[in-house]
Protein backbone atom coordinates (compact mmCIF):
# COMPACT_ATOMS: atom_id res chain seq x y z
CA UNK A 1 0.00 0.00 0.00
CA UNK A 2 1.40 2.97 -0.80
CA UNK A 3 -0.87 5.75 1.41
CA UNK A 4 0.46 6.58 4.32
CA UNK A 5 -1.57 3.64 6.49
CA UNK A 6 -0.19 4.38 9.45
CA UNK A 7 -1.38 8.00 9.63
CA UNK A 8 -4.46 7.08 8.65
CA UNK A 9 -4.85 4.90 11.34
CA UNK A 10 -3.24 7.49 13.79
CA UNK A 11 -6.14 9.73 12.68
CA UNK A 12 -8.80 7.25 13.05
CA UNK A 13 -7.84 6.08 16.60
CA UNK A 14 -8.38 10.35 17.74
CA UNK A 15 -12.09 9.44 17.13
CA UNK A 16 -13.22 7.42 19.89
CA UNK A 17 -14.40 4.24 18.02
CA UNK A 18 -12.82 0.99 17.68
CA UNK A 19 -10.79 0.86 15.29
CA UNK A 20 -11.12 -2.00 12.83
CA UNK A 21 -8.49 -3.65 10.48
CA UNK A 22 -9.82 -6.63 8.03
CA UNK A 23 -7.18 -9.43 8.81
CA UNK A 24 -6.86 -10.15 5.11
CA UNK A 25 -5.60 -6.75 4.90
CA UNK A 26 -3.38 -6.52 7.27
CA UNK A 27 -1.75 -9.86 5.58
CA UNK A 28 -2.06 -7.84 1.99
CA UNK A 29 0.15 -4.96 3.47
CA UNK A 30 2.38 -6.24 5.94
CA UNK A 31 5.91 -6.87 5.38
CA UNK A 32 7.12 -7.15 9.20
CA UNK A 33 10.24 -4.52 8.21
CA UNK A 34 11.61 -1.46 10.22
CA UNK A 35 9.50 0.54 7.89
CA UNK A 36 6.36 -0.43 9.41
CA UNK A 37 6.70 0.71 12.88
CA UNK A 38 4.40 3.04 13.20
CA UNK A 39 1.94 0.86 11.64
CA UNK A 40 2.42 -1.82 13.59
CA UNK A 41 2.50 0.54 16.98
CA UNK A 42 -1.24 2.05 15.36
CA UNK A 43 -2.81 -2.01 15.31
CA UNK A 44 -1.99 -2.39 19.30
CA UNK A 45 -4.92 -0.02 19.24
CA UNK A 46 -6.89 -1.82 16.20
CA UNK A 47 -9.31 -5.24 16.52
CA UNK A 48 -8.05 -7.14 13.63
CA UNK A 49 -11.07 -9.30 11.78
CA UNK A 50 -10.18 -12.76 11.36
CA UNK A 51 -11.45 -14.54 8.44
CA UNK A 52 -11.69 -17.91 9.21
CA UNK A 53 -15.27 -16.94 10.43
CA UNK A 54 -16.81 -15.39 7.67
CA UNK A 55 -14.63 -17.25 5.20
CA UNK A 56 -17.50 -18.66 3.49
CA UNK A 57 -19.43 -15.36 3.50
CA UNK A 58 -16.92 -13.93 1.68
CA UNK A 59 -16.47 -16.16 -1.28
CA UNK A 60 -20.48 -15.83 -1.50
CA UNK A 61 -20.04 -12.17 -1.33
CA UNK A 62 -17.25 -12.98 -4.22
CA UNK A 63 -19.65 -15.37 -6.14
CA UNK A 64 -22.52 -12.59 -6.18
CA UNK A 65 -20.30 -10.07 -7.31
CA UNK A 66 -18.38 -11.77 -9.64
CA UNK A 67 -15.24 -10.67 -8.45
CA UNK A 68 -12.33 -13.43 -7.25
CA UNK A 69 -10.24 -10.40 -4.72
CA UNK A 70 -11.50 -11.56 -1.47
CA UNK A 71 -9.61 -9.11 0.47
CA UNK A 72 -11.43 -6.27 -1.09
CA UNK A 73 -14.76 -9.01 -0.10
CA UNK A 74 -13.18 -9.47 3.52
CA UNK A 75 -13.27 -5.18 3.78
CA UNK A 76 -16.56 -4.67 2.64
CA UNK A 77 -18.24 -7.46 4.75
CA UNK A 78 -16.66 -6.59 7.74
CA UNK A 79 -17.10 -2.76 7.03
CA UNK A 80 -20.88 -3.51 6.47
CA UNK A 81 -21.46 -5.81 9.78
CA UNK A 82 -19.56 -2.78 11.47
CA UNK A 83 -21.62 -0.05 9.54
CA UNK A 84 -18.91 1.97 10.18
CA UNK A 85 -16.01 4.73 7.78
CA UNK A 86 -14.59 2.93 5.29
CA UNK A 87 -10.87 4.39 4.25
CA UNK A 88 -10.61 2.75 0.84
CA UNK A 89 -8.67 3.32 -2.42
CA UNK A 90 -10.82 2.53 -4.36
CA UNK A 91 -14.42 3.08 -3.64
CA UNK A 92 -16.08 2.09 -6.51
CA UNK A 93 -15.03 -1.71 -6.34
CA UNK A 94 -16.28 -1.13 -2.44
CA UNK A 95 -19.51 0.24 -3.34
CA UNK A 96 -20.29 -2.71 -5.47
CA UNK A 97 -19.33 -5.31 -3.01
CA UNK A 98 -21.25 -3.60 -0.16
CA UNK A 99 -24.20 -2.91 -1.89
CA UNK A 100 -24.35 -6.37 -2.43
CA UNK A 101 -23.92 -7.48 1.59
CA UNK A 102 -27.91 -6.12 2.43
CA UNK A 103 -26.50 -4.39 5.41
CA UNK A 104 -25.61 -1.73 6.47
CA UNK A 105 -23.69 0.58 4.37
CA UNK A 106 -20.88 2.25 6.17
CA UNK A 107 -19.23 6.07 5.04
CA UNK A 108 -17.19 5.48 2.02
CA UNK A 109 -13.34 7.82 2.15
CA UNK A 110 -11.63 7.64 -0.81
CA UNK A 111 -8.05 7.67 0.79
Amino acid sequence: MKHDLCGLLFRCLMIPLAAGFAGTALAQAWRGTRAQAQLARALRHCTIASFDAVARAVGELCGRTRTSDICDAHVALVAATRGDVLYTSDPQDMRRLLASCGRRRPIIVRC
